[in-house]
């Protein structure tokens, strides 16, 4: 399996997705830096870190990745002697890995903003932070390589962004919401770095600083992104057959 996912990171060489990996990052860090820095940078630098850069920079790389395999018809792919299970799954790991990096350098740089800008944030909320919004985020990769797959790499931007606004109105809503993936990461994010969606603190009284929710929340998470790479790979397994 490695040996796939690294011939996998190999198509990227000559792609976007390398450089995307610190861009992303670095734009939504200047750009708050510019726009809120001081004390508002690294909660700023959060909020738009979660709710539209890393969505939309998850779904372009997503997007990339199968491109040249789509052009193909995934004929070049389906005829190396690997299971089509195995060349999915793959994809879906090589991904994983470029999520967990580009986080590490985003966690990397709104810390050292803090330190320059003045930290709002304490360091083991950040990094509880960061390694929620991995396990939350997690289940978009599956959905947006079937989304590209299916519909192309705009649609499969739009239509993530578009999931992720829907998300972040509807966080605090309850109910079915709380089980809808676009949701949990903002509700997690308010008991962790005391931030909502908007930026603006979380109230001291307020019942979505309780810490209750973030187990359910990440394994609702989990569990959407088991059931979608199952889904994916069921579907990816009949691209053999065509």
């Amino acid at each position: 399996m490695l040996n796939v996912i690294q011939a996998e990171r190999l198509k990227w060489r000559r792609t976007f997705i390398p450089k995307l990996t610190w861009l992303a990052p670095a734009v939504a860090l200047l750009l708050c830096a510019v726009l809120m820095g001081g004390s508002l940078f690294q909660s700023g630098s959060y909020n738009w870190w979660y709710t539209l850069f890393l969505p939309g920079a998850l779904s372009l790389i997503c997007s990339l990745a199968l491109q040249k395999d789509a052009k193909l018809k995934y004929r070049s792919l389906l005829a190396l002697p690997f299971t089509p299970g195995t060349l999915w799954t793959s994809k879906i790991l090589a991904c994983t890995g470029w999520l967990l990096t580009t986080l590490a350098v985003f966690l990397t740089g709104v810390t050292a903003g803090g330190l320059l800008f003045g930290q709002s944030i304490p360091l083991l909320s950040s990094l509880a932070g960061s390694a929620l919004i991995f396990l939350t985020f997690l289940w978009q990769i599956p959905l947006c390589l079937f989304l590209a797959a299916r519909l192309g790499l705009f649609a499969a931007i739009l239509l993530n962004l578009f999931g992720t606004i829907l998300g972040v109105v509807q966080f605090d809503k309850g109910g079915l919401w709380d089980y809808i993936p676009y949701t949990i990461t903002a509700r997690l994010m308010c008991p962790v770095l005391s931030i909502l969606p908007n930026g603006l603190p979380v109230p001291a009284d307020s019942p979505l600083r309780s810490t209750d929710m973030i187990l359910p929340g990440t394994l609702v998470s989990l569990g959407w992104f088991a059931l979608l790479f199952l889904l994916t790979t069921l579907w990816f397994r009949r691209q053999e057959a065509k």
